[in-house]
Order: C-alpha cells, then structure tokens, then sequence
C-alpha cells in the first residue's frame, strides 16, 4: 500500500504577516504611487537641505582654493574675510563659513570648516584632539535637540559630513600625524584624503605615492570613505570599488581660467603648460568633485546619520552617568574659536 501525500506550503511563524508583490503590469490602472518622487522633489526644493564639509591639513596645502574651485564660488575662509592675513596659529582653531548656493532652484546651505593651525607646529602631539571634540561637540548638540520634548520640527544639522584630508605631496609614504589622525577620526567621520598639489608629481611618482599611501592605509587598519562594509548591493559596491582603486585623489585647484583651443578652462598655467584641473588626464580634480557632489553627496549624510551618529548616540545613552535632566536644548558656542560669514550664491 503506497503512502498518500499531500502538498502542503510551509507554514508562517505566527505573527508574520504575508507580504504580497503587485507589478505595475498587474494593476487595474493608473494608481499614481510614482507621483511620490515629484512631491519629494518640491518638498525638498522648498525646504533646501545642509552640507557641512571639514577641511584638515597644514598650511600651505591649497584647502581654501580646492573648496572655492569644488563650488565654484567664493565659498573658503579666506574668500569671506576681509583683508584676510594669513598667520600661522599656535594652537589649532577651527573656523565656519557658511553659504547659502542655489543651482536651478535647489538650495543647499553649505558649511566649511576649516582647522588653522593643524601639523604646523614642531610638536604636533595631540594636535587632532580639538577637531575630535568639535564633531563630538555637533553630535551631542543633535543629540539634545532630538531628546527634548518639544523639539523642532526639523532639527538644524551642523554634524559633520564629510572631512578630507590634505596630504603633502612628498612622494614618500604617508607620515606618524597622517597615520595617527585618520585612525582616530577614521572611527567618527566619513575621511576623503587628497594628495594636494599634485601637479609637483610627475604622472609615475603619483601612481607609486597612491600605491604606497594604500598600503600604509590597509597595513595600519585605516578605513576611509567609501567604506566597503557600507555597500549596500552589488552595483553600488562596482561603483565605489572603482573609487576605492583612485584614492587617495590626486587633485589641483585654481580659481582662474585661461584660453584652450579657444574654450575657457579652470587651471594653472606653467611655463610648460596650462594643467586644466577638470581634466582627467591632468589631476583628479573632477572624481573628487563627482563623489563629494554628484553621486556621494546624499550617501555621506546618509553614514553619518546612520552609522557615525548613531555609534555616538547609542554610546552616550548607554553610559551609566547619562542625566536625561540635563538633556535641554543649549547654546553651544565653540570653545577653539568659530567664525561664522553667512552669504548667498547664485550659480
């Protein structure tokens, strides 16, 4: 006698709802669902959004000029302060600027934060430790806000976003201040390090200062942006395992343009040539500028929320001295010195 069966689908654990997928083809008609992306899109137009981005390295570097020449404005310390002198400070200070830049009406507020005075001294031990506590400082401001009873309905954003780094292009490896400050802040702030001046390099000993400074990262358990555990599907890890094969960018900026072939191009021009700094062939200029602005922008916010932020909150709610009492909405002003210019740009 054969056993009878029964087809039988597996059972559900209790409590699990079924979750059914509707193509578009299997609608009875228009239902709209796609008009949410356009109501996003005002939502977002009218309100504007915020972009604060650091900039770390000695002097000398070309911070101000790479940020002016990535916005294409006068957006720097430098080019908001008049009759700027530059000094170099005994401590390490950090300074905002902010400005409002609308392109084709979106509007993004945008905060520079610069850091005079970081690698400049004999002795630099230690030097990392203002910029440390200023990203802390931006956390547990956000912090407070989001744990007050009636707090805002949105909630300003001065969290740091992104910091690159400027490295020194001596063509050697990278050095014990470079090492040190990129594990540190590496663990609290998405890092994009940056060879500055890279037009000193001839195009080999840039190659062989990319491949050593990878090596140094990878052998010191460095991570910086992208972070390869953040990738989210397989077509956005293709995308940042080419961005992950070109860092550290090797990147010119300028403010100037000049004639070639009877078209205006941003560069610097030597006795040997114009190097036109969008161009790929001569710097890296424009991946910098497409990871920061075109491609990454949302995803730097998005990590910093998700994952900086979140390790900062889940910490300080964890600690055992943590007075939910004292959690009220206060000033914050900037113990290392802050200035603040606030302009409006057109583009």
């Amino acid at each position: 006698m054969k056993a009878r069966t029964t087809n039988t689908k597996p059972s559900r654990p209790p409590g699990q709802k079924r979750t059914g997928f509707i193509r578009g083809t299997d609608l009875f008609g228009y239902v709209g669902i796609e008009a949410v992306l356009d109501q996003m899109r005002r939502k977002t137009m009218k309100a504007g959004f915020e972009f604060n981005i650091m900039v770390v390295g000695q002097s000398g570097l070309g911070k101000s000029t790479l940020v002016n020449t990535l916005f294409k404005s006068k957006v720097s310390r430098k080019s908001c302060t008049p009759d700027y002198e530059e000094k170099i400070s005994k401590t390490v200070k950090l300074h905002t600027v902010s400005h409002v830049i609308e392109e084709k009406g979106v509007k993004m507020k945008l905060t520079v934060i610069d850091t005079p005075g970081f690698g400049d001294q004999i002795n630099n031990e230690n030097c990392w430790e203002p910029i440390v506590k200023y990203i802390n400082e931006q956390y547990e401001k956000y912090l407070r806000e989001e744990l007050n009873i009636n707090r805002k309905r949105r909630i300003p954003d001065s969290r740091v976003h992104c910091c690159i780094y400027f490295l020194p292009a001596t063509g050697h490896r990278l050095r014990p201040i470079d090492l040190e400050f990129m594990k540190r802040l590496g663990k609290i702030v998405s890092i994009v390090p940056v060879i500055a001046k890279a037009d000193t390099l001839t195009v080999e000993e840039r190659q062989e200062f990319k491949e050593r400074i990878r090596k140094d990262l990878t052998s010191n358990g460095i991570h910086v942006y992208p972070q390869r555990e953040y990738d989210e599907d397989p077509e956005e890890r293709v995308l940042n395992d080419r961005i992950r094969e070109s860092i550290p960018f090797a990147v010119v900026g300028t403010d100037k343009e000049h004639q070639v072939n009877g078209n205006k191009v941003l560069g610097r021009k030597t006795k040997w040539g114009i190097i036109e700094v969008e161009n790929v062939a001569h710097c890296e200029f424009a991946n910098l500028r497409d990871l920061l602005i075109r491609s990454h922008l949302q995803d730097l916010k998005d990590v910093t929320h998700n994952i900086h932020y979140e390790s900062y909150r889940v910490r300080r709610l964890n600690e055992s001295n943590m007075n939910f009492s004292e959690l009220v909405l206060s000033s914050w002003p900037l113990k290392n010195g802050t200035d603040t210019c606030e302009t409006e740009s057109q583009l």
